[in-house]
Order: C-alpha cells, then structure tokens, then sequence
C-alpha cells in the first residue's frame, strides 16, 4: 500500500515536472527569418566573403540546428510557394500554391484589362480549401502579428503568411486579402496583419496609363483604404522610423518590383530607389517595436528575398552581400530582443531558408583566397587550370544562361567585379532552384526541440508547440 502510494506520488511528481517544463518553455514571441533559396553553399560562401573560413556568421552561431527537407507535394525541387507554405501551415502542398490544402490545383492566374497577370484567381469552385497558417493561429489568440520582406509584399514567401491563393502569381488578389473588409479580405486575419513591409507598391494602387501601367485595373487604392482602416502608410525609411508605435503599420517601398539588392541600395550613390529604402536590419528592428507593444506578445516573418534573385541570374556577389544583410538583421533582432529578455526565455528564433540553388565550390581553393576571384590551388597559391588551360572560378553553378560554347581565361578583375555571372554548367535561360536540403538554426524559447533532419511541414508543428497552442 506505501509502495504503491508512494509510486503515485511520484508517477505524480514527473507529470508535474513535465507540465511546468513544457509550460516554461512555450514562447511568448516567435520571429521567422527566411533567406529565400540560402542554400548550404550560399551560407558557406558568404561566411567566408564576410568572415573567414574560421569566422562566424551570427546565425552559425545559434546553438539549436536542424536539416529540412524541401521538396514539394508534386516536385523533388520546390519553388518558394509551397515552400514557405509548408513551414507556415503543416502542409504539403503544390508547386505554386499558397498556404492551400494538398489537392489544390496551381490553375493559372488570369489577366485584367491591362494585361497585367492574376487579378483574379481561384474561380473555380472546390480547387481546394484554406490551411490555417502559424500568423492566422497567433492572430486568433490575441497576438500581433507581421510579415516582412525585401520583396514584392505580394511575393511568394511573405504571401504565404497572409493569404491563400491558388496560384502565386495571382498578386493582385493577393493584395486585396490584407485590407481589412475590402473585397477579397481574408477574415482569418480578423482585424488585419499589424506590421507589413516590402515592394510592389504598383499591386496596391489604381491603373495609371502613365505613370503606374501595372497598376490595379479594378481602380481601388488598397493603402487609400488601409490608411482608412487605421494603418500607418509608409513609402520610405524616413516615414517607417516617424511611424508612432500603437498603429498598425504598412511600408511599401518601392514603387513596382522589389527593394534594391544590398549591394546597390548601399552603393554611393545608390542605385534607383534604394536611396529611400530601409535596410532589412532597419525594418526588422521598428517591426520589433511596433510589434512588441502588444502585452500577449507577437509572431513576425522576416524575408530576406533577393538571395533567391541574384542566384536565378547566377550574380553571386550579389546573392552573398544580401545573405550578409539578412543576417545583419538577426544580429538586429537578437540584440534589440535581449535589451528587455536577456536569455530569451520569451522569444523564439528561428532561421532557415526555403531551398537550395544549385550554387557550389569549385576545385581545391587556397585558404584565403577571396571566394568571388578564380580559384588558385591550395598547394602553390597558382591560378588553377581545366584541362585546357584556362583559369576558373571557385564559384559556378549547377545550371544558368553562362555557358560559353568555348571556356577561356577568367581574370581576377573580371571575376571580382559587381556585375560578374559565374559559369554554369547546363546551360538554361534562368538558373534554377536545387532540390537539395536546407540548414535550419533556432535559439530561445522552444528551440531544443529542432533538431535532426527533418520535413518542412514539420517545422509549423514545432512553431506551434513553442507558442503553447
């Protein structure tokens, strides 16, 4: 009788155990940063371009890791839609579709007036149903929410979070599912998503036959109606940074298309309008802010997109100064976050990418030379040589538009400049995504549990578990 009374005691004692330690680790805060197509190599090159093939960058230096599978529900190689889905909502899904359940057709978007592409979308009755994502989940239990990216607001990755479409290339339905009432809202957003920043401006605003040809052909104003909605309609970095705190916030920053690439919105002068343009680190940190003003704390989404560009156009200086960038702004985040919670015991970090580019090292390169240059051998410091004698990069890739129909010297100078496109070895009109794995990194409330390798669906059930739901 003891016997047994004492086992209840204890049986008692480790389920008590069990219940604080879970509760203590659920998360009151989460931010999701995603470096679009920051494949392994992507990572490593820019590490050693920044800090050395011993150095660090500062999401290496996250103590939790994982590797994610990515392929889609109908590819081996994804592409960012499902992608990103998949981590926001537990499923797998399509190539194309976004944050829809996993026998949604990708039906093509249709074209307004102007022949502009995706006015309308998803016509068809029964292609699919609504998956919740993570932002709609915290958003239901009283959280602020936001979703950030150096993209087209309307792109694949930060779309994923706010909407659901059948076909990511329906932008401008996409638009309209972030005005709060507005035809086309998406009422899972219930008030509406606290903190948006990005490009596309063009997907948010009227036709104008002179000045904004790929402009909304249904007239409507979607940041007129925002603003009347309550949100702070910001068109630069000055205007995001005077945004009082205790509004809902939406920065469109560029007028069509995506911000800059790091490399030209910080050039001296800048290039087109990134000299208006807040860095990521810069919108990361007043996405913080704005955000953290809700007491039951916040869920954000942060995009550093044009990785993904510069390696389609295989510019791989590009590619890496951007990675370099993304990563500057967690450096931001953590900083800010651990000013109030110095051991993150209420926030949860979480950095991957949502796949691979077919970007890899070449030959046995010296250690220190500089990664963009031609490779020279570990041996003798000399330039390394093909079999016919000429010069190559360290970096090239897999596939791409560079393939000379005859290979010939490469020089540093060539190699180094801004503008450089590695080599490639099929030769295709844009460089294609690699269906390999990604690095996952994550610190803070909840992070012990990524870990191994693992499916990018499985990620959503992890964010959900750190924030207690």
């Amino acid at each position: 009788m003891k016997t047994t009374l004492n086992l209840s005691l204890l049986a008692a004692a480790v389920c008590a155990l069990f219940a604080n330690t879970a509760s203590a680790a659920d998360a009151k805060n989460i931010i999701f940063f995603l470096g679009d197509g920051m494949g392994p190599a992507t990572v490593t090159a820019s590490r050693i371009y920044k800090y050395g093939e011993d150095g660090s960058l500062t999401m290496d230096k996250l103590e939790r890791t994982a590797r994610i599978k990515t392929f889609s529900n109908d590819a081996q190689t994804t592409d960012s839609a499902p992608s990103m889905a998949a981590y926001m909502t537990g499923v797998k899904m399509n190539n194309e579709v976004i944050s829809m359940s996993q026998e949604t057709v990708a039906t093509p978007p249709g074209k307004d007036v102007n022949n502009n592409l995706g006015i309308n979308n998803c016509a068809a009755t029964g292609n699919g149903v609504a998956a919740a994502t993570i932002l709609e989940l915290a958003k239901a239990k009283g959280k602020a929410v936001g979703s950030i990216t150096t993209t087209e607001l309307t792109h694949a990755t930060p779309a994923a979070t706010f909407s659901h479409i059948c076909n990511r290339n329906a932008q401008y339905a996409i638009a309209a599912q972030v005005v709060p009432g507005g035809v086309g809202y998406n009422a899972a957003l219930l008030d509406g998503v606290d903190v948006l920043m990005g490009g596309g401006r063009n997907h948010f605003t009227p036709f104008d036959a002179a000045s904004n040809k790929t402009g909304r052909a249904d007239g409507r104003n979607l940041l007129t109606e925002l603003n009347a909605k309550g949100y702070t309609v910001a068109a630069t970095k000055a205007e995001m940074l005077a945004a009082p705190a205790g509004k809902k916030f939406i920065g469109v920053y560029s007028t069509k298309s995506h911000l800059e690439y790091e490399l030209d919105r910080s050039a001296t002068p800048p290039v087109g309008e990134g000299a208006t343009q807040p860095s990521l680190a810069d919108m990361t940190v007043k996405a913080i802010d704005l955000l953290s003003q809700n007491s039951n704390g916040y869920f954000l989404m942060v995009e550093g997109g044009r990785i993904d560009h510069a390696l389609h156009g295989t510019n791989a200086k590009r590619a890496i100064v951007d990675t370099i960038a993304f990563d500057d702004a967690v450096k931001a985040a953590l900083d800010k976050i651990k000013l109030t919670d110095p051991t993150l015991a209420n926030t949860l970090i979480v950095v991957t990418a949502d796949h691979d580019h077919t970007l890899t090292f070449n030959g046995y390169g010296k250690r220190g030379n500089p990664i963009l240059d031609i490779n020279r051998n570990y041996k003798d410091g000399k330039p390394s040589l093909d079999a016919d004698g000429n010069t190559y990069t360290t970096l090239v890739f897999g596939n791409g538009p560079n393939r000379p129909a005859l290979r010939t010297t490469v020089d540093s100078a060539t190699a180094l400049s801004d503008n450089y496109l590695q080599e490639t070895g099929v030769r295709l009109a844009s460089e294609t995504h690699g269906g390999g794995d990604v690095k996952l990194f994550a610190t803070g409330s909840g992070a012990k549990t990524f870990k191994g390798t693992m499916d990018n669906t499985k990620v959503f059930g992890l964010l959900k578990t750190a924030f207690g739901f």
